[in-house]
């Protein structure tokens, strides 16, 4: 960020990680334009900060209200300086388990509309070669875990897309980080989260069990949507942004262990994946 006053695009702003994040970049001073399905849950943040802050309905599978909302935005404060893609949500479910219309509605939301939004706002940071997308992933977006498997695909996705993505916009002057949160005391695991109808008997020790755990955890997580807020901010404000953030322990030493697991299963058959090319000088 290079303005004196940046100008921040919050999807998800009515709760959890987008309301924290809107909240102490509104009290810093800084510009917000704060999305939700609902205008309405914004009120509070708008009436506080009437000069810096501009509430949008904006669900992020409609495209209409994606265009309508970036115009807005550039209307009122002339550009975006980081775009934070924050909108989503969970699915419990095994694999077996999966309905059909929720596993879709699950990749519109947390995939495709993180992709309209982002091409949505490319084109005016490209114009100004200067710019940072910030796109909600999970430590699920790096390990998959029973009861998570089609909520996991679609954060490997982001994970993919953001990838890709940064190593385009790099030469362009825009960033592109991804954040991988581990369990935090939102409302993720509560109201917002979708389950499967069905449950089958033989998957109650694997993902059932994950299921009512996480539910069960759910408002006493180690994660402190705060702190991780003020983190999201320092890597805004940082030269050099990391690709990754990993937030909390758990997604730290998660994301460690994981490593050296796929570490391990790559030496382990290494002569067979090697074996799988020509010989040398064919």
């Amino acid at each position: 960020m290079t303005d004196k006053t940046p100008v921040w695009f919050i999807t998800g702003s009515s709760t959890g990680f987008g309301r924290e994040l809107a909240q102490q970049i509104l009290a810093l001073g800084w510009n917000a334009i704060v999305t939700a399905r609902n205008a309405d849950s914004l009120t509070d943040l708008v009436s506080a900060y009437p000069n810096n802050a501009l509430a949008l309905a904006l669900d992020v599978n409609e495209s209409s209200q994606i265009t309508e909302g970036v115009n807005a935005a550039l209307e009122k404060f002339g550009h975006i300086d980081v775009l934070v893609n924050n909108a989503g949500y969970g699915y419990f479910s095994a694999i077996e388990e999966g309905e059909d219309a929720e596993i879709r509605r699950q990749f519109e939301t947390n995939v495709f509309g993180l992709t309209a939004l982002i091409r949505e706002v490319l084109p005016s940071m490209r114009e100004r070669r200067s710019g940072h997308i910030i796109n909600f992933s999970s430590i699920g977006g790096l390990v998959a875990y029973p009861a998570l498997g089609y909520y996991n695909a679609s954060k490997f996705a982001v994970e993919a897309i953001s990838e890709a993505l940064s190593k385009e916009v790099a030469p362009l002057g825009i960033h592109v980080s991804i954040i991988e949160p581990s369990g935090f005391r939102t409302d993720w695991a509560g109201r917002s989260v979708i389950e499967s109808q069905t449950e089958i008997d033989d998957y109650a020790e694997t993902a059932g069990k994950l299921r009512r755990g996480i539910q069960a955890g759910s408002g006493h997580q180690a994660g402190d949507p705060v702190r991780a807020a003020k983190a999201i901010i320092q890597i805004a404000q940082s030269q050099e942004p990391p690709l990754r953030l990993l937030l909390g322990k758990a997604a730290y030493n998660n994301a460690l262990a994981n490593l050296d697991e796929k570490r391990q299963n790559f030496e382990q058959w290494r002569d067979v994946s090697i074996g799988a090319d020509f010989p040398e000088g064919e």
